[in-house]
């Protein structure tokens, strides 16, 4: 019997660039459902990550993508024998040890319900190395002790299970991948909050924060003129006239 191996893993890509710090931080004022938005807008449709929520309400993120593939088990190839000792010279241990600050990990895992794709010592490890927070359409573990950690973390769910118990073995990273439906490449930034994760073309960055900025200063004009009785049919979206009238508003807050 040959023992070569069939496929050499762990797969890896190229590390994609740093993040621009001040990119990142005025796109973390972004709320997912804007971003999401004014991307349709760009006419990128596609980047919600379907599935995965919030393990603990109430956190905002905002990095760079480094991506995570898990494949099918096949048994002449990888398999979760072994557990941790085979887990730690796959791609698992090997993308959180790429992990930079500010980074966002995100998951392919086709949202299994059966295969714990991080528990608390590898959440551990993630937070030490700054990691911002983990998107993963599967599940995770351990979940009392992650919730202990603070890291954000946006999943499908929980399970006992660890990574390699059931379907699924850690198999790429810093790969292309499709998350929640949405194509992630490495370097992509990533928002999410409360409504979900959003996946932004890094080059749409820019068009994003303005276009958001510009959306969220008339909405709050919009709110105050609706609380103060106005017609909905008048302020949301506005109208000619009502535009003209934000207009001054605006001006007036910025004089």
């Amino acid at each position: 019997m040959d023992d070569e191996p069939v496929w050499e893993l762990p797969v890896r890509g190229e590390a994609p660039e740093r993040a621009d710090t001040e990119l990142v931080r005025r796109l973390a004022g972004v709320s997912s459902a804007t971003a999401c938005a004014k991307l349709h807008g760009q006419g990128i449709r596609r980047t919600f990550v379907s599935g995965p929520r919030p393990l603990t309400a109430g956190q905002k993120i905002a990095g760079r993508a480094r991506t995570l593939q898990f494949m099918p088990q096949r048994e002449d190839i990888a398999s979760g024998l072994g557990q941790e000792y085979v887990e730690r010279h796959t791609a698992l241990w090997a993308v959180l040890e790429e992990i930079e600050p500010g980074d966002v990990l995100v998951v392919e895992a086709y949202g299994s319900a059966h295969t714990g794709c991080f528990g608390d010592m590898l959440v551990r490890y993630f937070q030490q190395k700054g990691g911002a927070g983990i998107v993963v359409d599967g599940r995770i573990r351990d979940a009392p002790r992650v919730r202990e950690t603070g890291v954000p973390i946006w999943s499908t769910g929980v399970t006992p299970h660890y990574a390699s118990q059931a379907e699924l073995f850690p198999w790429a990273y810093d790969v292309p991948i499709a998350c929640g439906g949405v194509l992630v490449l490495p370097g992509d930034l990533v928002v999410a909050d409360d409504d979900g994760p959003v996946v932004v073309p890094k080059a749409r960055a820019e068009d994003v924060i303005a276009a958001a900025r510009e959306h969220e200063q008339w909405e709050r004009f919009s709110r105050s003129r609706i609380e103060e009785g106005g017609a909905l049919a008048d302020y949301y979206p506005l109208t000619a006239d009502t535009r003209a009238e934000y207009e001054r508003w605006r001006g007036q807050k910025t004089s």
